[in-house]
């Protein structure tokens, strides 16, 4: 695992938590401000900002479920304030500060965008950092992949990843579990004809192999394989999970989530 990844305010710690999340801590050295990006597991939390001689001031959650918010309430201390969802707030134990689309969070010497992400939950947010290239995005979207749409609709979670989709080809996308390996199997079974996506398939066989992570990635790179960013680019993936010319693009993304999800790889 790297130690740490800088951008242009700010250093990213990405760090392995429970099972198969990443946990992540952003630290602007200049003022001093620490960010946890969503809470797994509280204690490694904890081991990683006393490694790093940070000081947790913020912690913002992508969404309510309890491996994003579960060391919420043991992390904050004096001085620490929470951000999520205003739509999920009475989930998101601890809150502070309730945001909505398109609201501005300072953070050190930058600012974030709040998206909307909603599909993986109703009310699933990102953080944005446009001046760092940098998205937090929780579940909403994986390399090779998007959340399982335990709340959302296909038409809101095809809007919700359009947005990403938008967003510069640099942006560094921090998602947060390491699904990347059974994510390209699926991906690599409706669109073996990617070139793109069969090189990178090699790639991430060979980082697993060595217990590295794939993660960050990119949006430009996830443009070029992610099947779910690609039901309106690719004539393949929409024939291989039975989608017609008559079905609207909204229609063809819940395709895919349905054959993902029904993957046997």
């Amino acid at each position: 695992m790297p130690a740490t990844v800088k951008h242009s305010t700010f250093e990213v710690s990405q760090f392995p938590c429970l099972d198969d999340n990443y946990g992540y801590l952003i630290h602007d050295p200049e003022t001093g401000d620490t960010a946890a990006i969503d809470t797994p597991n509280a204690k490694a939390y904890t081991d990683e900002l006393n490694k790093r001689g940070w000081k947790l001031s913020h912690i913002f959650c992508t969404h309510h479920h309890w491996d994003h918010t579960g060391g919420n309430l043991d992390l904050k201390t004096q001085g620490v304030t929470i951000y999520g969802a205003e739509s999920e707030a009475s989930k998101i134990p601890g809150i502070d500060v309730q945001l909505k689309p398109d609201d501005i969070v300072t953070f050190g010497k930058t600012q974030a965008n709040i998206i909307d992400v909603g599909g993986h939950t109703l009310g699933h947010i990102a953080f944005h950092f446009s001046q760092n290239e940098a998205l937090f995005c929780g579940d909403a979207l994986f390399a090779l992949g998007c959340g399982k749409m335990f709340e959302g609709t296909p038409p809101q979670f095809w809007n919700s990843l359009k947005r990403l989709r938008n967003l510069p080809d640099a942006t560094a996308v921090y998602c947060a579990h390491e699904y990347t390996a059974s994510n390209a199997k699926f991906a690599v079974s409706v669109e073996p004809g990617n070139k793109d996506l069969i090189r990178r398939n090699q790639e991430i066989i060979e980082l697993r192999l060595r217990s590295e992570p794939t993660i960050p990635t990119t949006i430009g790179l996830e443009k070029q394989t992610n099947p779910f960013l690609r039901g309106d680019i690719s004539a393949e993936i929409r024939k291989n999970v039975g989608a017609t010319d008559d079905d609207g693009l909204e229609v063809v993304f819940g395709k895919i989530r349905k054959a993902k999800d029904t993957f046997r790889g």
